[in-house]
């Protein structure tokens, strides 16, 4: 099943593991990998996407905007909620939210990371997958084939 922002995510009503979809979006900029995901895993897995459908850039990022506050409780409610959270940095991009994700989740024992050479910050990344333990992968092909695997093990 996949539940994308803002979709209620409370009422999943089987035993299948979920996946949050963190990573680069890059203001809708961004390639849409997110639907690559959702096609690999979503009939295997719940899969939280929060690449918002119709998102409105001219949204103002504050707390007082209940647009951007729905959009932001929805992301940190599924990441709390998710059984994994695949998080992946795109070369070129600077994904300052997915940081701060990685920042929020690394001790979780959740995250597997894809950050491929090309990512501004890979030596921060790095430096904080070995620090907490978080599988990283090379490309998200072989972090789907990952997730695929765990479905078998």
């Amino acid at each position: 099943m996949i539940y994308v922002a803002p979709a209620p995510i409370e009422n999943r009503t089987s035993d299948k593991k979920s996946i949050f979809l963190a990573g680069t979006i890059e203001m809708d900029t961004a390639i849409d990998w997110q639907r690559t995901c959702e096609q690999a895993l979503g009939t295997a897995y719940h899969v939280f996407n929060p690449r918002r459908r119709e998102w409105d850039a001219s949204w103002v990022a504050t707390i007082d905007n209940p647009m951007f506050k729905q959009q932001v409780d929805w992301e940190l409610d599924a990441l709390d909620a998710a059984d994994y959270i695949l998080l992946h940095l795109l070369p070129g991009s600077k994904s300052p939210i997915s940081l701060l994700e990685l920042g929020l989740y690394a001790p979780s024992g959740k995250m597997l990371l894809v950050c491929p050479e090309g990512f501004w910050r890979k030596g921060n990344v790095d430096i904080v997958c070995q620090r907490y333990g978080i599988p990283q992968l090379p490309t998200l092909d072989a972090a789907l084939a990952h997730y695929q695997a765990l479905l078998n093990a």
